[in-house]
């Protein structure tokens, strides 16, 4: 790497700041979910700060936004940089739009000093990473690399019937078939969301890969009726069956450590004080970084369905909507990384990430590194989410010089 150039942290924290307005919540986080007026906002602004950083802009057919800086061989594959704008119902102000804007204080930097890299460079704002409105998560991403089709993507739908194809169309997100190819790397920047950089004193994490993850939906049919008048033999509640799927549930996280297994979803009807619940939906999903212990966990989660349908008199419907398996990251770029931090001196530590990300779907294509900074008490999804601003400059630093040495540059 020839040129060396040193990002602004003020303008990066500046920047967090000013997205975290669009969607700002009472408690201090952000509420903005994939393809609503408020995710329209923060694209809108994304693009605008892109542009005035001399990037051109387009937007694939499921909604993944790209700012595109040309590179001295526009020809060659792009080294890309990216996270996701889209949030929890309840989300921080750093989960993935830290990675979007580090992304764009790179571009900024870049043409700031004048810098030509000999690749193109882009910057991804990935559509519905979370999952929180549409399900699954990491949606633009999985359609990107090809794991999911587009045709499925589109036709899936929120709680309220509204299809992502619907609501791209509505505020105007859906572009055109992507006219380059994949890229020759990709990197992301990312808050931690667990605990252990800030417990380990360390300012990076150097991520060597993600652990596995499979998300279901579970739909439970009893029978409704009235809750003072039916024996308590002759019931068949779909709400007890889902708490004992439930406990199950967490019992075979807990006794497959350091795996998880959440509900993270229920949804009761009639949803009424004096009638037995007669139908029940949930969402179940384990991650192990051992995929042979994610499909042990599987199993075991499959028999506790059985088990309470079977007590309980259920009709049950079970659909597995994501299967992800655990990724390893390359080599080139997870060296590049750890070399950044200590050139710079910043304390680092290799990490495995417990979260998925757009990252661990873009593995599977194309080289991929990520860059971990700490968040307060390994706290995420969650208003109160919080980073110190060195910090982020400091993953922002690594992730520039990272991309650099992907993308050869020279001064123009």
């Amino acid at each position: 790497m020839s040129v060396a150039i040193r990002i602004d942290g003020d303008r990066l924290w500046g920047s967090l700041m000013e997205l975290a307005r669009i969607g700002a919540t009472p408690a201090g986080g952000v509420n903005r979910q994939a393809l609503t007026d408020q995710d329209k906002q923060a694209r809108d602004l994304f693009s605008r700060w892109c542009q005035e950083a001399g990037c051109v802009m387009r937007a694939d057919p499921i909604g993944n936004l790209i700012a595109r800086r040309s590179g001295r061989d526009d020809t060659l594959p792009a080294v890309m940089m990216g996270s996701h704008l889209d949030s929890q119902p309840t989300g921080g102000k750093f989960d993935g739009a830290y990675g979007v804007m580090a992304g764009l204080e790179v571009l900024r930097s870049l043409h700031d000093a004048g810098v030509v890299t000999e690749h193109p460079i882009e910057v991804v704002a990935w559509m519905n990473e979370e999952g929180a409105r549409f399900a699954p998560s990491m949606m633009g991403s999985l359609v990107y690399t090809g794991a999911m089709s587009l045709d499925d993507a589109l036709a899936i739908k929120d709680v309220d019937g509204l299809s992502v194809g619907h609501e791209l169309t509505r505020i105007g997100a859906q572009g055109s078939p992507d006219p380059y190819g994949k890229p020759a790397a990709y990197f992301e920047a990312h808050i931690e969301q667990g605990p252990i950089l800030e417990a380990k004193g360390k300012t990076i994490g150097v991520v060597s890969g993600g652990q596995g993850q499979c998300w279901f939906q579970l739909t439970l049919k009893g029978r409704a009726s009235h809750a003072g008048t039916t024996p308590m033999d002759l019931r068949s509640d779909a709400l007890v069956g889902a708490a004992a799927i439930i406990g199950e549930l967490n019992r075979i996280g807990r006794a497959h450590q350091p795996g998880c297994a959440t509900a993270g979803r229920v949804l009761v009807s009639p949803n009424s004080p004096n009638v037995i619940p007669g139908s029940v939906y949930m969402t179940a999903e384990i991650r192990h970084p051992e995929d042979s212990v994610r499909a042990a966990m599987e199993q075991a989660f499959r028999e506790a369905v059985d088990e309470a349908v079977r007590r309980n008199g259920l009709q049950p419907q079970l659909a597995k909507v994501l299967e992800q398996p655990a990724a390893a990251f390359d080599a080139s770029c997870i060296a590049a990384i750890r070399e950044a931090a200590e050139r710079n001196g910043y304390p680092c530590m290799d990490i495995i990430s417990g979260a998925a990300h757009d990252a661990v779907a873009m593995s599977r294509i194309v080289p991929t590194g990520m860059v971990f900074v700490p968040c307060a008490g390994g706290i995420s999804h969650n208003e109160i989410e919080s980073a110190e601003p060195a910090d982020l400059a400091a993953g922002c630093q690594v992730l520039a010089e990272a991309v650099l040495s992907h993308a050869y540059s020279g001064n123009s």
